[in-house]
This record gives structure tokens, sequence and C-alpha cells, in this order.
């Protein structure tokens, strides 16, 4: 007989989660003393204390975090086992979890969503937007079904992953139309040591990608000149428009900007910055009736952008 039922690693989840044992009782729908007594049980059961009680201060023990990582897949895979049981029931209808990469989140999974939104009304979609590494160790954990990313995914989770290719996202230079290099068609990379850049802050994924591929055609990234540093595409996006000066960012994240003619595109000469965009799911996983059509919406738009 196992020393905890799935209720109380909810009840570890919820504590863990709102770090108050009210808050995590009313998140429940239970009484504080039931869950407090959950609690009890369940230390006794296993004969370790799970839970530091200092006064209003709640936390997790070492043995409370080892329980809680275990906690969360159990119960991953409990929610999957309902869902594949209902899609058997209800065919093509189902819940959804996708998950994006940060500059995909915010300005191609809207539109990717819209579309499928379109076509398959019956499907209940839940977003979430994090850094690369954060979705992939999602996908493994079974809380998201399946995510597009741009970001680099580090050898230890590759092992665990599917992983298709999907489009390519050109990082375009931009400027504004006031600037001096506005009028040109392109320029050459020495031009690059004159501009003042706009960067997000340095342990950015998207900038490391962006100085390696510098780097890679002989362009030395510690001579240009940075002059701002932001934690935002939107915010970037301002100051280049304001003329601060230039910044490399998405094609995706400055359709709306370039129809407006709030910022100009410039080529560099015999250098283009693109990243490979990539699917990924965890090839454990049940793959409901509502991943498959995801999965194929995915592939549709991919050959469509590709011709």
């Amino acid at each position: 007989m196992l020393p905890f039922t799935l209720q109380q690693l909810r009840i570890l989840r919820a504590v863990a989660t709102e770090k108050n044992f009210t808050k995590a009782a009313a998140v429940l729908y239970l009484s504080q003393p039931s869950l407090s007594k959950q609690i009890k049980t369940l230390e006794k059961n296993l004969d370790i204390l799970l839970i530091n009680r200092e006064r209003n201060n709640i936390s997790l023990t070492e043995s409370g975090k080892v329980l809680l990582q275990y906690s969360e897949r159990i119960l991953a895979l409990c929610e999957e086992s309902c869902r594949a049981l209902i899609d058997l029931k209800n065919g093509d209808r189902g819940n959804l979890t996708v998950g994006a990469s940060q500059t995909i989140g915010t300005y191609l999974m809207p539109r990717i969503l819209a579309l499928f939104a379109q076509n398959y009304p019956q499907i209940n979609l839940k977003v979430q937007v994090n850094s690369t590494r954060i979705i992939a160790k999602k996908i493994i954990n079974r809380e998201i079904d399946i995510a597009v990313v741009g970001g680099e995914i580090s050898d230890d989770l590759k092992k665990n992953l599917t992983i298709k290719p999907f489009v390519s996202d050109e990082l375009s230079l931009i400027i504004s139309k006031s600037h001096p290099f506005a009028k040109k068609n392109q320029i050459n990379k020495e031009d690059l040591y004159c501009l003042d850049f706009i960067t997000l802050n340095p342990n950015s994924t998207i900038k490391n990608f962006i100085d390696n591929i510098l780097i890679q055609n002989q362009i030395e990234t510690k001579q240009l000149k940075t002059i701002l540093q932001l934690n935002s595409i939107e915010g970037i996006k301002t100051a280049v428009s304001l003329g601060l000066g230039a910044a490399f960012v998405s094609s995706s994240a400055i359709e709306k900007e370039i129809k407006l003619k709030t910022i100009g595109i410039i080529k560099l000469e015999n250098i283009k910055i693109t990243r490979k965009l990539s699917i990924i799911s965890n090839p454990e996983c049940y793959k409901s009736k509502a991943f498959e059509f995801f999965y194929t919406e995915l592939i549709r738009l991919k050959n469509k952008i590709e011709t």
C-alpha cells in the first residue's frame, strides 16, 4: 500500500505554490484544518518532515522538494491518462497545452493559435511562454504537450525530446527612418562599428546567438558600441523608432512597425542571420487527437511558409 494518496500530493503541490496553508486550502476547496491534517498524515506515513513551519513562513524541506518533483510527474501522468480517456469518449474533443519560447510566444504563436482556434473551436488551448530551457523541461515533465522554440536545446534535454524542424526566423537589423543609413539598401560589416546598438541583456539566448553569428563572420562583437540594454523586444523597437540606435530583432516581431513605417530594415552585405525554430514534444507521452490536429496545422503552416 502506498504511503500517500493523489489528494495528498495535490495538497503538497498547492502548499509549495501558495506558501500558505489557508490559501492552499482555498485553492483546493478544503478547510484549513482538513488540509493540515492531511499533511500531518502524509508526514507520519512517510516518517519524514516535509514542510518547515516557522510562524508565517512556510517552505518545503529537502525531502519535501524531492517528493514535490515526483508529485508533479505523477499528477501530470494522471491528468494525461484522463485526457486519453476523454479523447476516446469524445473523439476529436480535448484539451491541449502549448508552449513557446519568449519571442515566438509573443509574436508568432498568437497567429498560429488564432488559425487553429478557427479550425478546431472544440479544443481548449492553454499557452505557456518561457525560456527555451524551461519550456523543454516542462515538455519532459508532461506539463506541456507540444511547443515551438527558437533557442538552443542542451544535450541533456535533447535525449528526452522529439525535435522536429519548423521554419527559419530571420533576425533583421533595424534602424529609425531618420538614421543616415536609412537611405541605403545595404551596408557592409565594417559599417556596424559606426552604429549605436540597443540589445537584450547579456543572458539572452537571442543576443548570444546573434553574437556567435557575427563572430563567425569575422566581426569583433566586443568592438561594437552598445549604448542600451533592455529586457524586452517592445522596448528595443520603441527605442529604435525614436532614433536612439540600431538593433537586431526577429522579423516576426516587426511586421506592424514595417507597415506603419516607424522603423526600417537594412541588409548586411553577405551576411544573413537566421535561426531554426523547432517543434518539440515528449516521445513517451500519449498523443491526443488535439495534439495530432495541432501538429498537422504546424506542418501545414511550415509548408506554406517554405513555398
